[in-house]
């Protein structure tokens, strides 16, 4: 290469790096090109990074309150055979099946001989604060129930299987185990003419069963003294958030009429 042209291309080179900001074929000190001047006013600012807020406790009334445990092995629990002292072994024991996982404990309510047990399997977070089961927005719907098949609360037993509510509202597979045979000593201790069994969960330890096979059906749930008559609905609380299955539980209460 050579002439004019070579020499106006190497003019138009040195105009590159000059426009580059290179005014110099070397120099002491490195230089980073392509990062912006400390005092760059076009330098994009960042925006702060902000903290999450925390996210506030439950109030103290809706907190679990630890109940005391023990850890040693045991066998199958006695139970009480006489009404008062199962009543008052559910208020006090620290062996009683479903106890172990809350210290507020919710007894049942109502007389043995009722017309009509109703049963559910845990309390719910609003009857641990409360005391009573059916607490909240289930309590006016479970009224609304009664009176649907001319009962009201005063007319019922109203228990839960376990007298605290495990975390998460579950429980497991030995847990149930022992809450079943409570069951149906329970019952047998109440001999109630009808059973109610209120939720899917109820209705699993009870019989095994999804909540959907047993629409519109009057079961027999054997117990220690023969067997009882039963059907089984939604928890309250359920119906209020999903009304379609209304209908569902209406089909099964209607049976508790029959016969009446």
């Amino acid at each position: 290469m050579g002439g004019r042209n070579s020499a106006l291309l190497a003019e138009s080179y040195c105009d590159w790096w000059s426009l580059a900001g290179v005014d110099a074929l070397v120099g002491e000190v490195p230089a980073g090109w392509l990062v912006p001047a400390a005092n760059d006013a076009a330098a994009p600012r960042r925006s702060p990074v902000l903290a999450e807020p925390e996210v506030a406790p439950l109030p103290a009334a809706l907190q679990r309150v630890e109940a005391p445990q023990n850890d040693e092995p045991k066998g199958p629990v006695a139970l009480p055979g006489e009404w008062d002292e199962f009543q008052l072994w559910l208020a006090e024991h620290p062996d009683v099946p479903g106890s172990q996982w809350d210290a507020r404990r919710v007894l049942p309510q109502g007389i043995p001989d009722s017309a009509l047990m109703v049963l559910t399997a845990w309390p719910e977070v609003d009857d641990q604060r409360d005391g009573t089961l059916f607490t909240g927005p289930a309590g006016p719907l479970l009224d609304a129930i009664l009176r649907a098949i001319g009962l009201t609360r005063g007319d019922c037993y109203i228990a839960s299987l376990a007298v605290t509510r495990p975390a998460g509202g579950r429980c497991d597979e030995s847990d149930a185990a022992e809450l079943d045979r409570l069951l149906r000593h329970h019952v047998a201790l109440a001999r109630p003419q009808r059973l109610l069994l209120v939720g899917s969960d109820m209705l699993r330890i009870a019989t095994g069963r999804p909540l959907a096979d047993v629409r519109g059906k009057l079961l027999d749930l054997n117990h220690d003294g023969g067997k009882v008559e039963a059907v089984a609905i939604a928890h309250p609380a359920m119906l209020l958030a999903r009304p379609a299955h209304k209908a569902a539980a209406w089909d099964s209460l209607k049976l508790l009429n029959r016969g009446r």
